[in-house]
């Protein structure tokens, strides 16, 4: 299977797919790429309106999409929003986290404040839509997908708090995908390098993107499908280093 140009079918026909952080960059494209071959994709991210133009962009292809405005760092919005998506949407199989934030300075100007904005956002978020679809996924068997970084596989000056969060992320990978092997549940994460995106832009100044959001999301589409459309399911507790 070609991760830039997928096949018409995919297994994920009728199935829902939860995309956080989907309102721009890596998560839009994510959600553009899972609706196009046929999955139901859950719109999560904070800003409305946005999320509107993307449910848009995925309509005007063909495609089915819904949004639900929440922020993934407030645990009882996210289990809101998680009844929300079983009331009015197919089975969840699919949960990609990819919501998140970066801060730069250095390490002795961090605040506390901004320490813990950093964790909420990119490793709690994580964990709290986990924890909500966790039941979904074992009753049926599920993909999760978290969208870590190449801070997360090794250190970068200026990003302590975000290299902390990140590194989070792949070690609950790797936890949670031995804990639910069992259960059928593959869980895998996707560390990109420099990506376009306003958090590049952001994160490290003057970065020369090597990769568009739309190479992550090929990445994240493989991942998602099941075989023989995408990875077998022994492909679980893998980080995926998207970068040379």
């Amino acid at each position: 299977m070609s991760l830039i140009d997928p096949p018409a079918t995919s297994g994920l026909e009728g199935v829902t797919a939860v995309v956080t952080g989907a309102s721009r960059g890596i998560g839009r494209a994510i959600a553009l790429r899972l609706a196009g071959v046929g999955a139901q994709v859950a719109l999560w991210a904070r800003d409305q309106q946005a999320l509107a133009s993307v449910v848009a962009e995925v309509e005007a292809r063909g495609g089915r999409a819904q949004a639900f405005p929440c922020d993934v760092s407030d645990a009882a919005a996210v289990n809101q929003a998680a009844d929300l998506v079983r009331q009015t949407m197919p089975p969840v199989r699919i949960v990609v986290n990819n919501a998140g934030a970066v801060v730069r300075k250095p390490t002795i100007a961090i605040t506390d404040a901004e320490w813990r904005a950093m964790m909420s956002a990119n490793l709690d978020g994580t964990f709290y839509v986990t924890r909500a679809f966790l039941a979904d996924l074992t009753r049926g068997g599920g993909r999760i997908i978290n969208i870590a970084s190449r801070a997360g596989r090794e250190g970068t000056p200026l990003l302590a708090a975000y290299c902390a969060a990140k590194h989070g992320v792949v070690g609950f990978t790797r936890a949670l995908a031995e804990e639910l092997r069992a259960a059928k549940v593959c869980v895998n994460a996707v560390c990109p390098g420099s990506v376009d995106t306003p958090m590049l832009r952001q994160g490290i100044p003057g970065a020369v993107p090597a990769m568009t959001p739309d190479d992550i999301a090929g990445t994240v589409l493989y991942l998602a499908s099941p075989p023989p459309f995408g990875a077998p399911d022994a492909l679980t507790g893998s980080c995926i280093d998207v970068f040379g």
